[in-house]
């Protein structure tokens, strides 16, 4: 009986740090430590078994530092040759189907540059091999919400004439929002029924009852449950991680309220414009009156 109380106190104290937890991902996700983790989740992603082989390095030609929303960004290589894209994002950017084209385009020239330069005059477009662009949302941007009952959007291109031609680029959205509403029945418990369940479970649900059920069907989850709530205890550890984060924050408020400020400005700026010319219209009025008045 202690021991399931303590196993109870455990999974409270789990749902206690989640506000710090959320760091903890890109630790428990970290293919370079944990490989076995990622290839398993891309696995149940990508509905095929893949096996990571590298890790790629996001710098350079990523468009724009927005680490503020990214809660973990991931670029590996599988052994087929292809690149799987990993990012789970707090907040959704604003046009998320643009900006997953043009990353999931810009990993594309990465492999194409990268494969050239390894083969040399050996090399054809035949050695360029699938790109995955997996994009999970905390809480998801507008156009998903008018799907409140699909929580996994798969796309990729099709010709309307049903010729069928390889165009490389596959993007995977899950908003991980949704299914949480979806999860939850009238008496608010969860019934996971798999393990990729138990994965988008992991990453937004952090209720004792869930924790116990996901730990009980799947018991190597219990790990890394443990793993970030050892992390979390370390106060020094956390407060360190969690005042980067805090930075990070404070840079985007920053920069959020001097777009405001901007905005207002731009604003006032207008009105003052259209006083402007009411005023310019008012002094021709008066102008017209006043020679209307002088011809008397």
């Amino acid at each position: 009986m202690s021991g399931q109380n303590e196993f109870l106190d455990f999974c409270t104290g789990v749902k206690g740090i989640k506000i710090m937890y959320d760091f903890m991902i890109k630790e428990i996700l970290n293919p370079e430590n944990t490989p076995e983790r990622v290839n398993e989740l891309l696995t149940l992603l990508l509905g095929q078994r893949v096996r990571i082989v590298d890790v790629l390095p996001n710098d350079g030609t990523r468009l724009a530092d927005e680490s503020t929303l990214l809660i973990t960004d991931m670029v590996v290589q599988l052994e087929d040759g292809s690149i799987a894209n990993l990012e789970i994002q707090k907040i959704g950017y604003y046009f998320p189907g643009e900006r997953s084209a043009c990353y999931s385009a810009d990993l594309l020239l990465r492999q194409y540059k990268r494969v050239r330069g390894i083969k040399g005059k050996r090399f054809s477009y035949r050695d360029i091999k699938q790109v995955y662009t997996i994009v999970l949302f905390e809480k998801s941007p507008t156009e998903f919400q008018k799907f409140s009952n699909n929580y996994i959007h798969r796309f990729m291109q099709k010709s309307d004439t049903g010729v069928n031609i390889n165009l490389l680029q596959e993007y995977l959205f899950i908003p991980l929002d949704i299914f949480k509403k979806n999860q939850q029945n009238e008496n608010r418990s969860v019934k996971i029924e798999n393990r990729l369940e138990a994965w988008l479970a992991f990453f937004c649900m952090d209720d004792p009852e869930t924790i116990i059920d996901i730990i009980e069907k799947y018991p190597d989850f219990k790990e890394m449950y443990e793993q970030a709530y050892d992390v979390c205890r370390n106060i020094e550890e956390v407060m360190q991680m969690f005042s980067k984060e805090l930075l990070e924050l404070d840079r985007n408020t920053v920069k959020l309220m001097i777009d405001d400020m901007q905005k207002e400005i731009d604003c006032q700026r207008e009105q003052l414009s259209q006083k402007d010319e009411e005023m310019l219209e008012m002094r021709k009025e008066i102008q017209r009156l006043q020679q209307l008045l002088d011809k008397k």
